[in-house]
């Protein structure tokens, strides 16, 4: 992240307005990605905070627990059919989904320690795309439409 100004609050609700509201209208996910691609600062981790919250809130709504967990192996293939991803970005997924999980958990991940060394300013996105697999995998667990999930999630920024 730079030393520019940090978005507002009003900027994190939008950000998650916008994904809900598009996964709710059975929206394609790059045009998600599209409309929210104005709301990230160049360099910045925002809003992937944002998603990887989001993510954890879908893990909550499908009871996700040791117990219970989620199988993470093959999850972009089972929920995110859309993307083709690859290598490199196979393994940033792999880290959102993981960071996702780990603040389900009560931890708090150290973003910019990992996305320093990606070279890319893409960790948003791949953080849009681990909240986008748990909603479907909250969804499908539940046996209920995604867009159902992101009308039971509460409101927040």
């Amino acid at each position: 992240m730079t030393a520019s100004k940090r978005p507002a609050p009003r900027d994190a609700a939008r950000a998650r307005q916008i994904l809900i509201a598009g996964l709710s209208r059975d929206a394609d996910i790059f045009g998600i990605v599209s409309e929210l691609a104005p709301l990230h600062p160049r360099n910045d981790t925002f809003p992937g905070e944002v998603f990887l919250r989001l993510g954890a809130e879908a893990l909550d709504r499908c009871g996700a627990s040791r117990a219970d967990p989620v199988a993470l192996e093959g999850i972009a293939d089972r929920f995110l059919p859309e993307c083709t991803l690859r290598g490199r970005d196979k393994r940033k997924l792999r880290f959102a989904v993981l960071a996702a999980a780990a603040l389900h958990r009560g931890t708090e991940p150290d973003l910019l320690e990992e996305v320093v060394w990606w070279q890319t300013d893409d960790f948003w996105q791949c953080a849009l795309f681990a909240a986008v697999a748990y909603l479907r995998a909250a969804a499908d667990r539940a046996g209920v439409p995604v867009r159902q999930v992101c009308q039971e999630l509460p409101e927040r920024g």
